[in-house]
């Protein structure tokens, strides 16, 4: 198995704002650039996704991926795990939170595999790549 990816920045913001911009799934293409478009196809209790599909397009990565959500470990931690997608064979991640008082620590873990012949070091740019944007991304929707 590859190693995953993963990148950790602070946000000045409550964790629980945080956790509720990472449920907001819907909300990801108005902040999230590499996020065209969710279309979500099951929810739980809480109406927060555990089924949708993505549209993404991440550098010279496109795809749509329908991807399934737990929350067993909410507001700290999100995960997600693909179900299926065109060009992807994996693709497992999380969002971490830390609380620490008037701010958080958010981790980002990724591990993308794809279905063509991608030299590991070329991966792990891109996933780093990946990382790096939605954590700004993120940062910058939650501090303004």
């Amino acid at each position: 198995m590859a190693e995953i990816s993963s990148k950790t920045v602070t946000i000045e913001a409550s964790a629980s704002d945080v956790a509720a911009t990472l449920a907001d799934l819907e909300s990801f293409p108005k902040w999230s650039s590499a996020i065209k478009s969710v279309e979500v196809h099951e929810r739980d209790g809480s109406s927060r996704p555990t089924s949708a599909t993505v549209k993404i397009e991440a550098g010279v990565l496109k795809d749509r991926a329908k991807l399934n959500y737990d929350y067993s470990a909410f507001p700290n931690s999100i995960s997600f795990t693909l179900e299926e997608a065109d060009l992807m064979t994996e693709m497992t991640g999380s969002y971490s939170i830390k609380d620490n008082g008037d701010s958080c620590d958010v981790t980002y873990s990724l591990n993308v595999q794809v279905s063509m012949p991608v030299p590991d070091m070329m991966r792990r740019k891109a996933e780093m790549a990946t990382i790096e944007a939605a954590l700004a991304q993120l940062k910058s929707k939650l501090e303004g």
